[in-house]
């Protein structure tokens, strides 16, 4: 099973957190990101995203199809993000649109077996700031529950 992690764009501060919008940056980025994305996806992936409105605005930048999934909320666990992805034995690809600290948690898990409070945050590289936050992971052999690749990709924008 391939598994794929993002993170959701800029977003304006605020409450209630499950109403943060996208700033007008954040929408830039996640339709830059979603044109990197598109060609790069399965035919078959499953778009899941989280109910928050920011990651409904990240994940409407790839103008696919998507499901809303109320357990990926912005109070997920990691073991809720895998079991709504069906990891590890669900046949069609997943991307997974959420937030942290689980994306981070669903990271280390995947490949440290045990939910760690790793980081996946928008960072400044060179006076540039890295928009969106991709993580990779792909099962070679779902019965031996071991990782075949791991990829981090992020863009610059």
């Amino acid at each position: 099973m391939e598994l794929i992690l993002w993170r959701h764009a800029e977003a304006v501060d605020g409450f209630p957190d499950q109403n943060r919008a996208l700033t007008s940056k954040g929408q830039l980025y996640a339709e830059r990101m979603a044109e990197f994305l598109t060609p790069r996806l399965p035919s078959d992936i499953r778009i899941l995203v989280s109910p928050a409105l920011r990651a409904q605005q990240t994940a409407s930048a790839l103008t696919r199809k998507f499901t809303t999934e109320p357990a990926i909320n912005v109070h997920a666990t990691a073991q809720d993000v895998l079991t709504v992805a069906g990891w590890p034995y669900e046949k069609h690809p997943a991307l997974i649109v959420g937030h942290q600290p689980w994306l981070g948690e669903v990271a280390a898990l995947l490949m440290t077996g045990t939910a760690h409070s790793w980081s996946v945050k928008k960072v400044q590289s060179g006076g540039s700031a890295v928009a969106n936050v991709m993580v990779n992971f792909r099962l070679h052999c779902a019965s031996s529950l071991h990782l075949s690749s791991f990829n981090f990709i992020s863009r610059r924008f």
